[in-house]
C-alpha cells in the first residue's frame, strides 16, 4: 500500500513540474513569437526606407546638388555598338 502512495505521489509531482515546464515554453514561444514579428515588421521599414533612398530622382538630385555633378557634353560621349 505504501508503494501505490509513493507512486502516486511521485506521478502527481511529475506531472506539475511538466505542466510548469509546459507554461513555462508557451510564455517562451509567445515572447519569440512577438520578436519575429517586430523583426518583420523592422524589415518591411527597412525595404521602403531602401526603395526611398534608391529612387532615381533622388540620386540624380544627390549628384547635381551635393556632388556638383553634371550631364556630360554631347561631344564627350562616345556610343560603341556591339
Amino acid at each position: 500500500m505504501t508503494t501505490l502512495y509513493l507512486a502516486v505521489f511521485l506521478t502527481a509531482i511529475y506531472v506539475v513540474m511538466t505542466r510548469h515546464d509546459a507554461r513555462r515554453l508557451f510564455v517562451e514561444l509567445q515572447a519569440l513569437e512577438r520578436t519575429g514579428y517586430e523583426l518583420k515588421e523592422e524589415w518591411g521599414r527597412l525595404q521602403l526606407e531602401q526603395s526611398t533612398w534608391a529612387i532615381t530622382d533622388r540620386i540624380e538630385n544627390v549628384a547635381r546638388l551635393n556632388l556638383q555633378m553634371r550631364m556630360p557634353d554631347k561631344s564627350y560621349v562616345v556610343l560603341i555598338e556591339e
